[in-house]
């Protein structure tokens, strides 16, 4: 390259091309190398799902950077969008998550009243308040309700987040990177078909992070697949979003998106006949509407699932200059923004939220 970068990106999906925006709107010089083409990338596996009200239990980790990551696009989309010339479809009109039974109401009821005591809107709704509002619903028994949640288009989001790196002068590479070199405790860069020197190294491959060779550490990463599918909206049907039995309905222009399978398949990104059959049957149980409607298109994608479920962000202790940003499971869009943030943010020296310490990437392998 003309420029050996300040920061090397290995990875150009929604965690990789947020960074490298982030760090070109710091004023670095970045690099990002990606192997080109969306499939299996884990964002494909996304519907978009702003919330972290809805899937949060009480205390844990994720719930505080979630609300970060939501709140990174209530206050940053409107200038993304200016400065890339495309809207992501943020949309904040709440998500449902409806009881099946006794023992899922008293689950969420006490879910809602956690968040409440913490000083968050959240609400619980009856079975006949849900039936008024939402009368194309299935039967439930009750749900909570987190207003402030919402979704916006991934796809979209990583367009934007591209055209506005591209803009403030991220370069973009078409490569796999297959190892990183160091130089004692120091990383140097990466090797792909190319080497890429660089003194620092992001690692936000996703599903492939713990591919690559020389790494200082295992990285516990590993692909989960999500499949998906997208059906022709009913005209009766407002906009909504609801999650129901681990599996979720929204919509989305024309279509009502629903997913997603949670599988450990390899890195096998295709369609199952037994995998979109659970979304589809998954998808009536919440809203009956949907059962005459065939399927209009379907895909899957792999996501970074971690043992411990939580992502893996910060600095490799054993290696200067290598920092991870991978590991966000089913959290990829909610987090990719904050992500971003917060790693420049560390690199700058300033200190991150307390939550982040729940995702240093030495809690794994740390002897």
């Amino acid at each position: 390259m003309p420029v050996n970068p300040d920061v090397l990106v290995v990875g150009g999906g929604v965690i990789g091309s947020a960074c490298a925006r982030e760090f070109a709107r710091g004023g670095m010089n970045v690099l990002v190398v990606d192997p080109g083409g969306a499939q299996g990338q884990g964002w494909q596996a996304a519907a978009g799902l702003l919330s972290p009200q809805v899937e949060a239990e009480s205390a844990d980790p994720m719930l505080e950077l979630g609300l970060a990551g939501r709140e990174y696009y209530t206050t940053q989309v409107e200038e993304l969008e200016a400065s890339s010339g495309l809207s992501v479809g943020l949309l904040l009109g709440g998500i449902l998550n409806l009881a099946s039974d006794d023992a899922e109401a008293e689950r969420l009821r006490a879910r809602v009243a956690w968040q409440r005591q913490h000083g968050l809107y959240c609400e619980w709704l009856d079975a006949d308040e849900v039936r008024t509002q939402w009368p194309w619903l299935g039967e439930c028994d009750g749900a909570l309700f987190a207003p402030n949640d919402g979704a916006l288009d991934p796809s979209k989001l990583v367009q934007a987040l591209i055209l506005d790196g591209n803009r403030l002068g991220v370069r973009r590479v078409e490569d796999r990177i297959e190892r990183l070199e160091f130089a004692g405790d120091h990383v140097i860069g990466a090797v792909g078909r190319e080497r890429y020197p660089s003194g620092r190294v992001v690692l936000a491959a996703g599903a492939w992070s713990g591919r690559l060779d020389g790494l200082p550490r295992p990285v516990s990463v590993e692909p989960v697949r999500g499949q998906m599918l997208a059906l022709q909206r009913p005209r009766s049907l407002q906009d909504f979003i609801a999650f129901g039995q681990h599996h979720y309905v929204l919509t989305r222009g024309d279509e009502v998106l629903a997913g997603a399978t949670m599988e450990h398949a390899g890195f096998a990104a295709d369609v199952t006949e037994e995998g979109l059959a659970e979304v589809k049957a998954a998808a009536e149980a919440i809203c009956p509407a949907l059962g005459n409607i065939p399927v209009g298109r379907s895909w899957a994608g792999l996501r970074p699932g971690t043992p411990d479920g939580l992502p893996i962000i910060g600095p490799e202790p054993r290696a200067e200059g290598l920092w991870y940003a991978t590991g966000h499971g089913r959290n990829g869009v909610l987090l990719a923004g904050i992500t971003a943030v917060i790693l420049q943010q560390m690199m700058a020296g300033e200190p991150p939220l307390d939550a982040v310490l729940a995702f240093r990437p030495e809690r794994f392998w740390s002897r």
